[in-house]
């Protein structure tokens, strides 16, 4: 009596005493196992696995992921519409971070063992944890891309945490700390300095301010955009990436006749005109005031106080104010709720209040006297 015959795929024995599995493919193309077998048994088994895949849907092509890595993350960034800044950032964590350990290899040969080995190695290098995070998210991302693309069954970057950055606690400068740094500062950083701490503005919003967006007589300043330097020198000006960021921040009432004279003296002219220019008539590098920052906290006896740090020192003096979490995240243009967005349309009378509670504890400090010199303290004054 006749074997009965298989009804999906083809096992032959090979000359060697093992066994071959071919099987014709949903695009009509007779495809061989990437691998020999014992058994028959064996090569039966996994065609029989193949077959499942194919009747449930979930059959990939095995020659669509051999495309290199480096291949499908240069198009991945290539092809996501990015701002120039981002898109820079990815450029340089697959050509520095990613491309070197996995270049080479096809989709799907990144796994999940070569991953975690590829994380581990990069740290035991010295390379920053914050750097090596955002690579990590980034491969996690890609990988992502390429099983939606069905070019593999699971994303192989299964690290807890991988991509979280954890950022270590930043010093707080104190009221008088702020108001020494400024004091020690060339005269038309002076209010660049007190905005940067008493209204929490990042260092690109505040470069990006023209004219039109202070509005002396009501004391608030107006957030539209900022901007931001790409490792090439070049400047772009970039909206908010949510609408939180767009958002109007009440100056405090001690600072304005700073605020004031600032516009008077070094502001450009119009309404198009630049609140903050550097002493050539161009727009403050951060690199070259960064020099400068570091030379004004030697002289007032500060260490390891970053500009960026005096944000969080506006947000720390805000949330003793009373301030609830969603003003914070409206003062600081942070949005992670639908919430705070729309709370952000009813805020402005509420924000004048924060400013003023900030503006109290200012008045409070500078009645105290002055600042011991030394290492960036509290924010209690």
């Amino acid at each position: 009596m006749a074997g009965k015959r298989r009804q999906f795929g083809r096992v032959r024995k090979l000359p060697s005493g093992r066994y071959q599995a071919r099987y014709v493919g949903p695009d009509g193309v007779l495809r061989p196992a990437p691998d020999t077998f014992r058994t028959k048994r064996e090569a039966d088994d996994w065609l029989a696995d193949v077959q499942t895949e194919m009747r449930q849907g979930d059959w990939r092509d095995p020659d669509a992921a051999k495309v290199p890595f480096e291949q499908y993350a240069k198009a991945w960034v290539a092809e996501r519409p990015l701002a120039k800044s981002t898109q820079e950032l990815y450029e340089i964590l697959v050509r520095v971070h990613l491309v070197p350990t996995f270049g080479r290899l096809s989709i799907a040969d990144v796994t999940p063992a070569a991953v975690r080995a590829w994380r581990h190695a990069r740290l035991k290098e010295g390379i920053g944890p914050t750097t090596v995070a955002k690579a990590y998210s980034l491969l996690r991302t890609i990988m992502g891309t390429a099983v939606d693309d069905g070019l593999i069954r699971r994303n192989p970057c299964q690290i807890r945490n991988g991509g979280t950055v954890h950022t270590p606690e930043r010093p707080t400068a104190s009221i008088l700390d702020v108001f020494a740094i400024a004091d020690a500062s060339q005269p038309r950083y002076r209010a660049l300095v007190l905005l940067g701490a008493f209204c929490a503005l990042r260092w690109g919003e505040l470069v990006a301010l023209c004219r039109r967006d202070v509005d002396l007589e009501a004391g608030m300043i107006r957030v539209r955009g900022s901007i931001s330097e790409l490792n090439s020198g070049e400047r772009i000006y970039k909206a908010p990436k949510s609408e939180a960021g767009k958002r109007s921040v009440a100056i405090p009432r001690s600072i304005m006749p700073i605020v004031v004279a600032h516009m008077q003296q070094f502001a450009e002219p119009g309404a198009d005109g630049r609140v903050f220019v550097g002493a050539k008539g161009a727009t403050p590098r951060r690199n070259h005031f960064n020099g400068l920052w570091h030379k004004a906290c030697a002289e007032v006896g500060i260490t390891g106080l970053r500009f960026h740090d005096l944000r969080h020192t506006g947000n720390t003096l805000a949330s003793q104010t009373d301030a609830s979490t969603r003003e914070l995240m409206t003062r600081l243009g942070q949005s992670s709720t639908r919430a705070a967005l729309m709370y952000q349309h009813t805020s402005q009378r509420r924000e004048r209040e924060i400013a003023d509670g900030v503006d109290a504890m200012i008045v409070k400090a500078l009645k105290r006297g002055r600042r011991p010199k030394g290492h960036a303290g509290d924010t209690h004054g």
